[in-house]
């Protein structure tokens, strides 16, 4: 019987330094057992200390690289990350109505871990308008939930109207993150449209390697939903390998600044799937 990888498409911006972005997405299909692919939106010129450049691909030509991905070897699941300029958000989102992407997670990348600003004002309200309708999940932190809703998340109490707030703006489903508030404790809210929502947490673990966490978050679920996961399921076992990264990477330094994540502390085989 003929046999295909489980296939992950990731349209986002690339980080020279390998924590976050391309880097860390395809580094997260890989080591849960997926066959990862890639569309690049903009080159960053980054490392543990910060972002020092971006430079936008033309959109003609990010357009060119899904179309080469879909075109023929097809995606089980998408991710999309950075996408900086208005006209990027249109041709991410006509490109997902042209080949019929299903399964589209969309982490809203408007920060960088050390405050660069990644995505021009304009470009936030094509983000609501075209991608919210069009992802199955968007995964926001608590500053980017801010940044689109007009409004301060604060505090846990903040987090289930702030997740209502973005179903109303278009959402169909939401995860909220709330690693940025103090505590021992991390906690995350998933709401999707119709369903009771759900409070997730985890103790927090002592690091100083945060980098990328968020990337590889949305990435993991995109490959957990690849695999047939429902969408609570791939949210649980998405944050169960983000914890355990972040564990694994903890005692390790790498640079200056604030070190990646451990993506391969205990990678899976490549799976496949019956060819349909």
């Amino acid at each position: 019987m003929n046999q295909q990888y489980v296939r992950v498409l990731t349209i986002a911006g690339s980080d020279s330094g390998g924590g976050a972005g391309i880097q860390a997405d395809l580094k997260t299909f890989a080591a849960l057992g997926c066959y990862g692919m890639s569309a690049i939106t903009a080159l960053t010129a980054q490392n543990t200390l910060g972002v020092t450049a971006i430079h936008g691909v033309p959109v003609e030509f990010l357009v060119a690289q899904i179309d080469a991905v879909m075109s023929d070897i097809g995606a089980h699941a998408v991710k999309i990350g950075m996408l900086h300029a208005p006209e990027v958000v249109q041709a991410v989102a006509a490109a997902i109505d042209r080949h019929a992407m299903r399964q589209v997670v969309l982490d809203p990348v408007m920060v960088s871990a050390t405050g660069a600003r990644l995505i021009e004002p304009e470009a936030v309200q094509a983000l609501v308008a075209e991608l919210f309708p069009r992802a199955c999940l968007i995964t926001p932190n608590l500053d980017e939930a801010a940044l689109l809703l007009g409004r301060s998340v604060r505090a846990v109490s903040d987090m289930l109207p702030a997740a209502e707030g973005l179903l109303q703006r278009g959402a169909r489903a939401v995860l909220l993150k709330g690693g940025h508030l103090p505590g021992e404790t991390v906690h995350d809210l998933l709401l999707e449209r119709g369903q009771a929502p759900l409070a997730l947490q985890a103790p927090r673990v002592a690091t100083h390697n945060l980098h990328g966490a968020g990337c590889t978050l949305s990435s993991a679920i995109a490959a957990h939903l690849a695999q047939g996961a429902g969408l609570a399921s791939a949210v649980r076992a998405a944050r169960d390998f983000v914890h355990a990264a972040l564990t694994a990477g903890a005692p390790v330094r790498t640079g200056h600044g604030v070190g990646p994540l451990a993506h391969g502390f205990a990678p899976l085989a490549l799976r496949t799937l019956a060819l349909g």
